[in-house]
This record gives structure tokens, sequence and C-alpha cells, in this order.
């Protein structure tokens, strides 16, 4: 069951440069992605105009945070 947290959690921006949503990013490494080139390529995050220095902060975070899982 999804708490109304995890919910709010993935309608966050992932990419506010490419407008991706964190949900994205969760469901790429739900899915098996283990490092940032991977999620890239599934999600199409990073290039953007911060030229990934937001998103990707977030990604090191959240793997970090499945790996403890």
């Amino acid at each position: 069951m999804t708490t109304e947290e995890e919910i709010i959690t993935r309608m966050k921006p992932g990419c506010i440069c490419k407008g991706i949503k964190l949900r994205r990013i969760i469901e790429a490494i739900e899915d098996g992605a283990t490092s940032y080139e991977e999620i890239a390529k599934v999600t199409g995050i990073g290039g953007g105009s911060c030229n990934s220095k937001r998103c990707r902060q977030k990604i090191a975070a959240l793997l970090k945070k499945s790996a403890l899982v």
C-alpha cells in the first residue's frame, strides 16, 4: 500500500530542466537501474540547462536509499 507521503514524493520534480517527475526516476530504480547513467538513459533526465547538477544529487540519494532497503 502506498502512503500519502510516498504519493506526494513521487509527484515532485526529478529533473526540473527536462520537466521529468521524481516518479519516473523512482520507477527506473525499482525496475533495476543502478547508476545515474542507466536512469538517464531510461528517463531522459540530464543534459538540461543545469548540466545535471540538480538531478544527479537527487539520484545519488535515491540510489543510496534503495541500496539500504
